[in-house]
């Protein structure tokens, strides 16, 4: 399937050496969703009548989200490309995906967008995960 991503990608003037093109758009296209899921889970959220309750998850989407649109940034650059700052940004994405799919799992059952924003954060973790392997 042809995305703004893969065009992107596939457009770079220079060489992106051993890079996996397709875990690479994969990972952005997932960071950029999981952002804006966690912000809408947030949203919804503050909506909710016992809102107190659900501070740490409001909290924890607004970090995911957060680092997710860095990582997405981070990932959609390639001039001066550095190795470790991309494994960095994909083990700190991958962890805080991690923690907020938890944490929106526990309130799934009540609410359904925290079951929604869960599975976002699960499919980016694992799309972070996946790019960090490929790039070993």
């Amino acid at each position: 399937m042809t995305t703004t991503v893969n065009d992107m990608l596939r457009t770079y003037p220079a060489d992106l050496g051993g890079v996996d093109r397709e875990a690479m758009a994969r990972c952005i296209e997932e960071c950029v969703a999981c952002a804006q899921a966690c912000t809408a889970c947030a949203d919804a959220c503050l909506s909710e009548g016992m809102v107190g309750d659900l501070t740490k998850c409001i909290r924890t989407d607004m970090d995911c989200a957060d680092v997710c649109n860095a990582t997405a940034s981070v990932l959609s650059r390639h001039t001066g490309y550095d190795a470790n700052i991309t494994r960095a940004v994909l083990q700190a994405c991958a962890t805080v995906c991690k923690a907020c799919a938890d944490e929106c799992g526990s309130h799934a059952n009540m609410h359904e967008h925290c079951r929604v924003c869960a599975e976002a954060c699960r499919s980016c973790e694992q799309a972070c995960n996946d790019l960090l392997v490929s790039l070993d």
